[in-house]
Order: C-alpha cells, then sequence, then structure tokens
C-alpha cells in the first residue's frame, strides 16, 4: 500500500510545490483536486484546483504525469466533490458537466480513478435523491465506462452544521444505499472509503471493510473524535452537529491497527490518502505540515 496524500490544504501552492514537498517527506501519491479554475471557496477545501481540466489536452496530461514521475510522485485520483443532486437545477448542470470533464481528465492522465459524492438534497428524503440519482448518474457511468474510469463516492453524510441539517449533502454515507448503488449502477461505482464517517454514525468499521471492501477503489485516512459534551447536550438526533470533531489519523478514535488487518486481508493494496481536516493543524503553512507528518508516522508502520 502505497502513502499519499490530498492537496486540499495547499490551496496556493502550484501542484510541483506540492509534489517537491511531499517526495521529500515520504509520500509516493497525490489525490490531485481538480475544482473549476475560478469557483472560489464554498466550504472548507472546497474550490481548490491543481490541475485545470478544461480542455486538457493528451500532451499537456502527459506532461503533468511526466514532471510528476520526475519528482517522485503520481497521482492516486482526482478529486472533486460538490454536490451533484443539489435542488438548483442550474448548479446541478454546471457540476455534471465539470464531473464530465474531470472524468475525461483523468482517462488522459492515466489515473483512471475520479472521486467524488454522489451528492443529495438535504430537505429530500433519502427514497426521493435515490430516485434523482437514479436519472442522473447513468450518462455519468456510461461516459465513465467509456473512457475506462472508476468513480469512487467518498462516504461523507457532509453534514457538519446547521446549513446540511437536516439530511446532508450526499445520501451514500450507510450501507444499505452502498449495497444499492453498487446492485444498480454497476463495477464502474465503488468507494473512496473514510473510516472516520462511521465512527460517529455508530457504524461497524470492519463489517463495512469485510463486506464491500472489495470495491474500495480509494482510502482515505482521516480520523474523527466525538466530543461526549456535545453527544450529550444535542443528542444522536442533531446529525453529529457539536459533536464529530475530524482528526489526523491517530488524533482519534479510528482503530488503525484493526483497519488495516481488514484492508489487507480483504485484498486492497493501492492509495492510503491522508485527508488533513484538523483544525489544530492549520492556519498556516508550517502548522498543515506537521499535521500530515504526525499522521504520515502514525499511519507509516502499517504501509508495506
Amino acid at each position: 500500500m502505497r502513502l499519499g496524500l490530498l492537496t486540499a490544504p495547499f490551496p496556493t501552492d502550484s501542484l510541483e510545490t506540492v509534489a517537491n514537498w511531499a517526495a521529500g517527506e515520504g509520500f509516493e501519491m497525490l489525490e490531485v483536486c481538480a475544482w473549476p479554475k475560478d469557483e472560489g471557496t464554498a466550504r472548507r477545501y472546497a474550490g481548490i484546483c491543481h490541475i485545470d481540466v478544461d480542455d486538457l489536452s493528451a500532451t499537456r496530461a502527459s506532461e503533468i504525469t511526466g514532471d510528476l514521475e520526475a519528482r517522485g510522485v503520481s497521482i492516486s485520483g482526482l478529486g472533486y466533490y460538490p454536490n451533484p443532486l443539489h435542488p438548483d437545477a442550474d448548479h446541478r448542470a454546471a457540476v455534471k458537466e465539470h464531473l464530465k470533464k474531470v472524468i475525461t481528465a483523468s482517462a488522459r492522465l492515466g489515473v483512471n480513478i475520479v472521486n467524488t459524492f454522489i451528492g443529495g438534497d438535504q430537505h429530500r428524503t433519502q427514497a426521493d435523491n435515490w430516485e434523482d440519482a437514479r436519472k442522473l448518474w447513468p450518462e455519468l457511468i456510461s461516459h465513465a465506462s467509456d473512457q475506462g474510469v472508476r468513480i469512487a463516492i467518498e462516504n461523507c453524510p457532509m453534514i457538519f452544521s446547521t446549513d446540511e441539517w437536516p439530511g446532508g449533502h450526499n445520501l451514500a454515507y450507510s450501507p444499505a444505499i452502498w449495497r444499492t448503488m453498487f446492485e444498480e449502477f454497476g463495477e464502474t461505482i465503488g468507494l473512496n472509503f473514510d473510516p472516520s464517517h462511521l465512527v460517529w454514525q455508530m457504524i461497524d468499521i470492519e463489517a463495512a471493510i469485510d463486506e464491500f471492501g472489495k470495491r474500495f477503489y480509494h482510502f482515505h485516512a482521516k480520523d474523527l473524535e466525538v466530543d461526549e459534551q456535545g453527544l450529550y447536550d444535542h443528542g444522536i438526533l442533531s446529525g453529529g452537529i457539536g459533536w464529530q470533531i475530524p482528526r489526523l489519523p491517530g488524533l482519534g478514535q479510528v482503530p488503525w491497527d484493526r483497519v488495516f488487518s481488514r484492508l489487507y486481508r480483504v485484498g486492497y493494496d493501492y492509495v492510503c490518502c491522508i485527508e488533513h481536516e484538523d483544525r489544530n493543524f492549520e492556519g498556516t503553512d508550517d502548522l498543515v505540515r506537521r499535521g500530515f507528518k504526525l499522521a504520515r508516522d502514525r499511519l507509516h508502520p502499517f504501509l508495506v
């Protein structure tokens, strides 16, 4: 398994700068952010563009991969995490068109993995959101299949504040919907599995790896701490608001030794990509880099 990182916490650095630092610190792979270039940041770690996929030519794609290889890293996947099921029709259409460009770019880069969300309208039921997904996603899946690209859906419910309550912005957060999604959409769709999102939902991480590990196309290493006082104050019906705290691996409640035992058991052997969303290691470039190195050192013993 190879150690990687998501480039989102380096919004002002070029891809070359990130690659140089990452390679020097022992990282082998980058999940590269590929949002629309001029979209701006709508939320934390969104709107970051380290590869501009608009009209990415085969020549330019070859230049990017060759340059990264020369620096000692490769791309594990392209990351674009919008809401394809946004309630606004124009926004939804724009997301769909850009996601198609990301898929095309992934093929041209020889990466063949796109990490994203399936989406969701927070004010609709999961059943209604699924019906919307059945209408929107087949075209995207067909486009990806034609290009030889697999789509890895991250399992984050996207509910961190009252802005996302009550339903969140990503319906693919539980085993029940994963089963439905895989049965209907086929092998092109898998998971970008992040165990931290299961902690506060009280979903058995090891059981999820056992059942779905063969459909893990990418793996996010992030931890989570449950604030017991916040849980006491707000209860589980708050959807985690006020008591789910993203942490770097080793600083939360994910049992990393058992996670990696299960990953190896089910045959997952691709990237372990650190997703850095820990507020204790934000605010300066030095803090961000210290956070990545802390996570690297926690996970390194499990990577062979």
